[in-house]
Order: C-alpha cells, then sequence, then structure tokens
C-alpha cells in the first residue's frame, strides 16, 4: 500500500481525471484510536490554471472506544464531500494530497465515538444491603428520633 498520494498536473486531462485507491496516511498514537488498512478514496482531480482542485470521498476504518460504555468497535469514518485546491507551478507539477486526506479523516473522527445509539453505558451499581451488625445501632437511632419527636 502506497504512503503517499501524489498527482502529476502536467500530465492531468484538461477535462480532470478520476482516481481511486487506497494510502495509508493516517498514523495516531492515541490509544483509543486505532487506524487499521488505509485510507480509501475515489477524487476527481483536474486543473484550472495554475489550480488543482481535488474532490471526491474517502473513508477509512478504526477500532474505536466508547464513550459511553468502555467497549471497543469498529467503525468506518467517511467524508463524502473531501474538497482541497493547490497552487501549482511549471517548476513544481506535482502535488502531494497526503496531508489533505489525513487532515479529512482526523477532522471527521467523532469527538465521543458511541458503539451503538441506544447504548445504555457504564451499567450503574447495584445498591449492597447493609450490614446486618448495624441493625442494632439503626435501631437505637429510630428510637432516638421517636422519643425526640415526642418531648
Amino acid at each position: 500500500m502506497e504512503t503517499k498520494l501524489t498527482i502529476d498536473t502536467s500530465r492531468v486531462d484538461p477535462e480532470g481525471e478520476e482516481l481511486e485507491g487506497e494510502v495509508d496516511c493516517v498514523d495516531l498514537d492515541e490509544p483509543f484510536v486505532k487506524p487499521f488498512g488505509g485510507v480509501r478514496y475515489v477524487i476527481h482531480a483536474q486543473v484550472f490554471g495554475s489550480e488543482l482542485l481535488v474532490r471526491g470521498r474517502l473513508e477509512q476504518d478504526f477500532d474505536l472506544v466508547c464513550s459511553r460504555c468502555g467497549k471497543d468497535f469498529d467503525d468506518t469514518i467517511k467524508v463524502e464531500d473531501f474538497t482541497a485546491s493547490f497552487e501549482i507551478s511549471e517548476d513544481s507539477p506535482e502535488v502531494d494530497l497526503t496531508e489533505e486526506l489525513r487532515e479529512s479523516i482526523i477532522l471527521a473522527l467523532p469527538t465521543y465515538p458511541v458503539c451503538d445509539e441506544t447504548c445504555p453505558g457504564v451499567e450503574q451499581t447495584v445498591e449492597m444491603p447493609s450490614d446486618d451488625r448495624w441493625n442494632v445501632l439503626d435501631s437505637l437511632n429510630k428510637q432516638g428520633e421517636r422519643e425526640n419527636g415526642k418531648s
């Protein structure tokens, strides 16, 4: 799998060019967000004068941790409306799209990932029954409340 996506603008058809593939460009040092596979892209690149315009779709699979229950789950992050514009020069007709792809996928990651919209979150702890050794003190406390209430 490629680690960079570059376009040689001197070879792009005047009507534009469709590009499809996968590039391994998202490497995060985060324990709760682990990418697997590469960024899959389907893009249309077209040159307008000294500008390269790129539009298309991106997606990448991630192993995420649910912000409600803490369980791992897999999700596909999609960018349906990827758009980027690059200034080009005759001296350097090659344009590297890698960083733009990476940033778009990272910005599409959910702030609080949820494994399922109906995820109840962490199970509530059940109230433990009181210790029998305290029953005598509880009865004395209740007796004192009754006596104080009668006075």
